[in-house]
């Protein structure tokens, strides 16, 4: 479902990555984990063609970006830290906002859905303004679910977030997991990653350093993450 290779990133004189190669098959969730600064933040808004790679090969779903981005936009969800949402609409207006974005011709049955699978059903009248985080955050999930898409990119989506909202996020990611979607995500919390991802990738120096997966490690989360970065 994705495939980089040799990608390289530039900012003026600053080289932020230093040829990523990366592959990650239909169904997977990988975590992405480095020191803040790795760039993975960087890596991930390329893959969500928000950013323009400067050297290097990357194809999501069988599109190529940066020339097939529309194409790759229509079969990818992206949930940051910031949930894009419009805090004067409600929540379910906002999801009919989005779903004009996407195209979808009949979205009324699938605003309901996404807003149950949510738990926002009874908040859909509301304000997004008079949100907690929390429910910001899975209302941001559920616009970037709405088109159905086979892939779904995180980056830090539980910066902000109180334990009650985290362990609602964390059941939210499960159920999306369980549809045999395709998910990166990046995170510094390595104890909530370590019961979610089925695959670890260290971003380290402009590269992946190392990647492991859950059956395979060797001790626990924290020990792998160290000797990558110490290697």
């Amino acid at each position: 479902m994705i495939y980089v290779r040799k990608l390289v990133k530039r900012f003026g004189t600053k080289t932020v990555l230093r040829g990523v190669d990366f592959t990650v098959e239909r169904g997977e969730f990988v975590a992405l984990l480095g020191a803040n600064g790795a760039g993975k933040t960087t890596f991930v808004r390329i893959l969500a063609s928000l950013s323009r790679p400067t050297l290097g090969q990357v194809r999501l779903a069988g599109y190529s970006l940066p020339g097939q981005a529309a194409q790759v936009r229509a079969c990818l969800g992206f949930v940051s830290h910031q949930p894009l949402l419009y805090g004067d609409l409600s929540a379910e207006d906002n999801l009919r906002f989005y779903a004009r974005m996407y195209g979808l011709e009949k979205p009324e049955s699938r605003i309901s859905e996404v807003l149950d699978l949510t738990g926002l059903t009874s908040h859909r009248r509301e304000p997004v303004r008079t949100f907690s985080r929390g429910m910001q955050q899975r209302l941001s999930l559920g616009r970037a679910i709405l088109h159905d898409p086979d892939i779904l990119l995180f980056d830090e989506p539980y910066t902000g977030l109180d334990q009650d909202a985290a362990h609602m996020l964390d059941d939210l990611l499960g159920k999306i997991m369980a549809q045999g979607r395709t998910i990166v995500m990046t995170s510094h919390d390595l104890a909530r990653t370590e019961g979610l991802a089925t695959r670890f990738d260290i971003l380290s120096r402009g590269v992946i350093s190392a990647s492991a997966r859950r059956g395979d490690l060797n001790g626990n989360l924290l020990d792998f993450y160290r000797r990558a970065l110490a290697g």
